[in-house]
């Protein structure tokens, strides 16, 4: 169990499980081939992260964040009490599991967890055991809170869904001992940074639509100000000759006069490459798009030296 690769142990909107590819082979091969520091700011599921800790050996240190203090708490309780994690993930699993045949029961039984999660009154390692219960089982493993930071999000309609992948998260545990695990503002992150580092940035998406946004990740709004304050940070970076790459929504699909992006990190390169949205409520909205990857390097140049 120990030598098995780790993997995201979240569903999460937007998760770069289906990109890791395209950013693979696009990666500065002047940073990776040498002792470097990885660096993610909004870590999420942390699909690329695992992918640059199952492939790169010669990493040094990696670095992660995020503003939501549940999700970095589930990162923590996985490094420092896994055996214990599992032990109540595994009682979560095999009662709600026993529900099966009892569709009132078991909706009974995940509100009131998720009830029991918003209290936040729980202590550290039964409130990661709820966070991943909740991700396991709610609608499509969205997370989303409303202003107050209360979780909200309908219970989904999995017969028996995988609540205690025990496997994975002793490798993910294993994994994550060479990770410093950050929960604040993504500029503090720039503190970690050593003379060779990479910064992969998966910000809250801009939506394509007023009925499109999934970007309620933590309390408050990442709007416009936000990606343009993101942009200046990244030409901070750039002035300190840091590498970097950012994903974002492609908005010229619905609006083919939007330049937002465009326009934003124009002094930038900007890629689009294709990507599948499975977090839709109508099945018939979900399918191939368009996604952006923005890097300060030439990207064109890095998939011809792969």
């Amino acid at each position: 169990m120990g030598n098995k690769i780790a993997k995201p142990f979240l569903k999460w909107a937007g998760g770069k499980t289906q990109l890791i590819n395209e950013i693979g082979k696009s990666l500065p091969n002047e940073i990776t081939k040498s002792k470097f520091t990885y660096i993610e700011p909004f870590v999420g599921s942390g699909a690329v992260l695992f992918w640059i800790l199952n492939n790169f050996p010669n990493l040094e240190k990696a670095v992660i964040n995020d503003i939501n203090k549940d999700l970095t708490n589930t990162y923590n309780i996985i490094v420092s009490q896994t055996k214990e994690l599992i032990s109540i993930l595994q009682i979560l699993q095999n009662e709600f599991h026993s529900l099966e045949n009892k569709p009132e029961e078991k909706k009974e039984y995940y509100y009131k967890k998720r009830e029991l999660f918003n209290t936040r009154k729980e202590e550290k390692i039964s409130q990661a055991a709820l966070f991943i219960f909740l991700n396991r089982t709610c609608f499509n493993g969205l997370y989303r809170v409303n202003k107050n930071n209360k979780y909200n999000v309908p219970m989904g309609s999995y017969k028996k869904p995988t609540i205690c992948d025990k496997q994975n998260i002793i490798a993910v545990s294993n994994a994550l001992q060479k990770v410093e695990i950050l929960c604040g503002d993504y500029e503090a992150t720039l503190d970690k940074a050593t003379t060779n580092s990479f910064f992969y940035f998966d910000p809250p998406y801009k939506p394509l639509s007023e009925t499109s946004s999934f970007n309620s990740y933590a309390k408050g709004e990442f709007n416009d100000d936000e990606q343009i304050r993101l942009r200046d940070f990244c030409s901070k970076l750039e002035k300190q000759g840091h590498k970097w790459m950012l994903s974002n929504s492609d908005v010229k699909g619905n609006n083919p006069n939007n330049n937002f992006f465009d326009e934003l990190y124009s002094e930038f390169s900007i890629v689009r490459v294709k990507a599948k949205r499975s977090i839709n409520a109508n099945p018939e909205k979900r399918g191939e798009l368009n996604e952006l990857l923005i890097t300060n390097y030439n990207y064109e140049q890095a998939l011809q030296s792969t």
